[in-house]
This record gives structure tokens, sequence and C-alpha cells, in this order.
């Protein structure tokens, strides 16, 4: 099934590590309020070609222009995927964006490791979670303990061969950007976000929320999804 144009580029998100596309829950019934055509990526968070595979599947069933937006490792995917053509423009939403090369494991260990890093585990197969205290103090930590302890339970595993997996071509780097920062991410450094930042000439803004800062700060997230939106529509 290909999606139908409209009026308007469609938007595509992709989430993060730990994650699924439900992590969108907040900021998608924003979008469609504003007559936004969406759609959420569901990977599987095995390898950076895996995601991207399964990214660039969701691309082709889109008709149009579209603005891509990635979460956290997400930012990854997008980094790579987002030279699909259909692809006008990219927002990452405190997120990865390696330059062709780079892998996740390089940014990462270039800067002081934040808190969160220190409560991911090996399951003993290759594959990381991160514990529960490190959901409700380090991930979440704007959002209602209750909450929090959900996401530790539904959190798939995150094969831990992705932080050796290199982008090949940087989308970024022809494309128009955005970018939010989350000034109390305690998963991704907070340097490391400015410097994605500045290294793609984004348009940036900084929110001061935890790194789900798409599930505490949804309108703000929304808003900066639609400035990008209303710049490819022209």
């Amino acid at each position: 099934m290909t999606i139908s144009p409209h009026s308007g580029p469609t938007v595509v998100l992709v989430h993060g590590a730990w994650a699924d596309g439900s992590s969108w829950r907040r900021v998608i019934p924003l979008l469609l309020r504003r007559g936004i055509s969406v759609v959420a990526v569901q990977n599987p968070t095995t390898s950076l070609a895996d995601d991207v595979a399964v990214t660039r599947r969701m691309l082709e069933t889109v008709d149009g222009p579209i603005v891509l937006v990635g979460h956290s490792w997400g930012g990854a995917v997008i980094t790579e995927a987002g030279n699909d053509p259909k692809v006008k423009a990219l927002v990452y939403v405190a997120a990865f964006a390696p330059k062709a090369g780079e892998t996740v494991g390089d940014l990462v260990n270039a800067h002081a490791a934040p808190p969160a890093l220190a409560c991911v585990g090996d399951d003993g197969n290759g594959f990381l979670r991160i514990s529960t205290e490190g959901w409700v103090y380090d991930v979440g930590q704007d959002l209602p303990e209750d909450e929090t302890r959900v996401l530790a339970v539904l959190q798939p595993p995150l094969a831990a061969s992705t932080f050796k997996d290199k982008i090949t071509k940087a989308a970024w780097e022809a494309r128009p950007s955005w970018y939010v920062v989350s000034t109390e991410d305690r998963v991704v450094s907070v340097e490391l976000e400015r410097k994605f930042a500045a290294a793609m000439q984004a348009k940036t803004t900084e929110l001061k929320a935890s790194h789900l800062s798409l599930l505490s700060m949804p309108e703000a997230v929304a808003d900066v999804i639609i400035d990008a939106v209303q710049a490819v529509a022209g």
C-alpha cells in the first residue's frame, strides 16, 4: 500500500533505542490536528543496516516530500536512510548525527559518559537493556515515575553491535536540518548534541527536558517538526 499524496509533506517518525514507535504517541496527535500526514517506523534495533532497511521500506510507501524525524539512536538511522531523494528535511530530537565513517560508539566515547550509560547491562547474548532505576532517574526523570517504570518493562533490547556500525553517507550534509537539544539529558551528552546541531548548521531549539522530550514536552517537539514541514511546503 502506498500512502496517497496530500497537500503537504509527510512526516516519518523514527524511534530511538530501547523504544518503539509508541514513543511518539504524544507528538502524533498534535501533528494530525494540523492536518499533517504522519507515519511511524517500528525498527528492530538489531543493527544500523536493519533499522535503515525498515525505515527505507516505510519511505517507499510515501508519495511526495518527506520530513524525516529521529530520536536518539534514530538520528543515526535517519542520517543514513535520509539520503532518499524524497526526504527534504531532517529533524533530530536529542539524537545522534554521525558523519560518514563515524559510529555512535566513536561519538559516545569521545565525551564524558552520561549517567544513564552506567545503568546499561548486557543480557549475556550481546543485547543491552537499561535498569529500571536508570529509566526512573536518568532516562525520563521529568516524567511520572509510574510511566518510566512501564517504559522499563516495555523496552526492547538493543544489539550492542550497533555502537560499531558506521554511517556511509550523512544525509544532513545535503539537507536542511532542525535539532532539538535536551539540556537535562542524562543519556546523550548535551555537549555532543550541541556539537551535532552546530556541525549541520541546524535550526536549533533547546528544551529544559530529559532525553524523552518527545514525551515530557511534546508540544515543543511538535512545533519544531511543524516548522520543518512548513519550510518544505514553502
